[in-house]
């Protein structure tokens, strides 16, 4: 008889686990209550993309002289802006059920729950329907947090996912809370032409981030007249028929037409009857061992709700790792995930992405590196495409040559910093990407440049 694999949550995680346990011989059933494909994942972290991929468009249209060519005017129209988020949300759902489908997987349309280690139970439109299971995975992900000081309306204020895009063009968007979600909301806003005044919490924008980062991007954000409120927490908003007023701790305000939240979120747990299937958890989030299982053998966790790195793609290998475990196809210590490997981006212009050891973290072990940085300034092809903002920075055992991290900066840097990715994961050395034969002229070529 074929394992019975039952998931509970459409997002990266689940889809991934679904297929490559189906490709392995389960039988899959998964029940997902909202959207094929995952709500962060299709409400969050695509559409945000997209708009930050008009305002890139607008903002090169703006600077066409650069390039030998006239200044083109163009405005932006919120409605076309939203049919086409639509769209591109539509396509990949629709993708991702053809894909699924394919691999004969069962989808069940409702609200999953455990009522027990090795029974499912999904609230449909037609009932409640029991499924027994051989194994079970969590992946309900999250929702944005909304502390208690904050009278979300999806109006005048809003929480991110009542900003994709907005009723309408803020005149002037205070966002608060700095993290990656954060600054990719000012430097989206902003590029639409919105005034913008970021609440930052701390001393620098992208706590826990390099600081030399951090500092490029305050520079540009400086640069394009954003306000930053430094050191201050926000504890209230107020607001009226004209606009908002965020109330920071210091006795500061920030006064605005709209507010924006980007503080974090928390996880679907509350309804998933984990307490009666006796599984553990902590803040809402289930404790998982490497192999992304509970404390009750059979029950999974992963993505958001597992409490990990709260990235997509980590969400997808931790479901292709858990389909492997649950078969009996995992095959070491060598195949468990490493997080401190995944590569991250950010979405602003210029670009953020790293990998690895962060060269702060370094310090503070009292850990020997070498650090090597080049900037774009001295490389051809970003000269050659009017941008030449941002460094690559790796970081290196200066025993042993091993890269063990790297930072970028600049255009296209989520594309680049792939390749460090790779070398934290294989374990090469600087020497490898030195010597590699790169084209001519390509923004990589900063990689060997840095890397020798």
């Amino acid at each position: 008889m074929a394992m019975r694999f039952v998931i509970i949550g459409g997002g990266p995680a689940g889809n991934t686990a679904a297929t490559h346990a189906a490709r392995l011989g389960a039988e899959v059933t998964m029940i997902e209550k909202d959207v094929v494909g995952g709500a962060a994942h299709l409400w969050d972290c695509i559409p945000s993309k997209a708009m930050i991929a008009t305002g890139g468009t607008l903002a090169r249209m703006g600077k066409a002289s650069g390039m030998g060519l006239r200044e083109v005017r163009a405005d932006l129209d919120l409605e076309v802006l939203s049919a086409r988020i639509e769209s591109i949300e539509a396509r990949l759902e629709r993708s991702t059920v053809e894909l699924l489908s394919s691999q004969g997987v069962r989808l069940v349309q409702g609200t999953g729950r455990l009522a027990g280690p090795r029974q499912v139970v999904a609230d449909t439109v037609e009932g409640p329907m029991e499924i027994e299971a051989d194994v079970v995975l969590l992946a309900t992900g999250s929702r944005p947090r909304i502390p208690e000081w904050a009278p979300v309306d999806g109006e005048r204020v809003l929480t991110t996912r009542d900003a994709y895009p907005p009723p309408e063009l803020p005149e002037h968007l205070v966002v608060v809370g700095s993290g990656v979600t954060g600054v990719e909301f000012v430097h989206m806003f902003s590029s639409f032409g919105c005034q913008v005044t970021l609440i930052v919490s701390r001393q620098q924008v992208l706590p826990g981030k390099d600081a030399e980062v951090a500092a490029a991007l305050e520079e540009n954000f400086l640069d394009r007249g954003v306000r930053l409120y430094k050191g201050a927490r926000a504890v209230g908003i107020e607001k009226d028929a004209d606009g908002v007023a965020v109330l920071c701790d210091d006795g500061r305000q920030a006064q605005g037409t709209h507010a924006l939240l980007a503080i974090g979120s928390v996880p679907n747990s509350e309804s998933l009857g984990l307490e009666a299937a006796g599984v553990e958890q902590r803040s809402g989030y289930v404790v998982v061992d490497h192999n992304c299982e509970s404390n009750v053998p059979g029950v999974y966790a992963a993505g958001d709700l597992s409490g990990k790195l709260p990235l997509s793609s980590v969400a997808s290998m931790q479901g292709r790792k858990i389909a492997e475990h649950a078969m009996g196809f995992h095959g070491g210590s060598n195949r468990h995930l490493d997080y401190e490997k995944a590569a991250s981006a950010i979405f602003t212009v210029p670009e953020i992405a790293d990998v690895g050891l962060a060269e702060a973290d370094a310090f503070a072990e009292g850990r020997k590196i070498r650090v090597t940085k080049v900037p774009f300034s001295a490389n051809a092809k970003a000269l050659i495409e009017n941008d030449s903002r941002g460094f690559v920075k790796i970081i290196s055992d200066p025993a042993t040559g091993v890269i063990l991290g790297g930072s970028i900066v600049g255009r296209r840097a989520a594309e680049l910093i792939s390749v460090i990715a790779l070398a934290v994961t294989a374990g090469l050395r600087v020497q490898d990407i030195h010597e590699s034969l790169l084209v001519h002229p390509t923004l990589a070529e900063a990689l060997a440049d840095a890397a020798e």
